[in-house]
């Protein structure tokens, strides 16, 4: 009989984390779809906000939305869509999914629209960025990872990029 022997492979470093952006998006009321059978569905438009990165900047574009469907009292998925304008014109295209959790009661208080404090709340997401920018190509090419805080108007998400 044959005897497999494993030929030990050598480990890939952990990935580095990049600083890439912090970004402020501004959001309205949201609109209440209500319990569905995947959960509690809102959709949040979002209104506007600014970008600052490294040597650039943009802002964010009025006519996207952050879907979330609230799955338990502690629990939200989030699924945030908008485009991004860069100080030179380009567009940007942002796909960002998350999770947020927190005790039920700061869950509640989030639901309500109050401010709440961000160490109280476990916010990460992954966004995917798109451009047909060739300055910007590169951003096709990358994994992103962010943590985000939620005040009553606006979200501040801070993105950096996997090494």
């Amino acid at each position: 009989m044959a005897q497999f022997i494993r030929t030990p492979m050598p480990l890939a470093a952990a990935p580095a984390l990049t600083f890439f952006a912090d970004l402020s998006v501004q959001v309205a009321a949201p609109h209440e779809i209500g319990s569905t059978p995947g959960g509690r569905r809102r959709v949040i438009p979002i209104t506007g906000g600014e970008v600052r990165g490294e040597g650039w900047q943009a802002r964010v574009l009025p006519g996207g939305a952050d879907f979330q469907l609230i799955v338990g009292e502690t629990l939200a998925r989030l699924d945030a869509r908008y485009v991004l304008e860069t100080d030179g014109g380009d567009l940007i295209f942002v796909q960002n999914q998350a999770i947020r959790v927190a005790s039920a009661e700061v869950t509640a208080r989030l639901m309500r629209g109050e401010p709440v404090d961000p160490a109280q709340v476990y916010f990460r997401c992954v966004p995917a960025f798109e451009t047909a920018a060739p300055a910007l190509a590169w951003i096709n090419e990358r994994l992103f990872v962010g943590t985000g805080v939620r005040c009553p108007d606006r979200v501040e998400i801070s993105v950096f990029a996997l090494g």
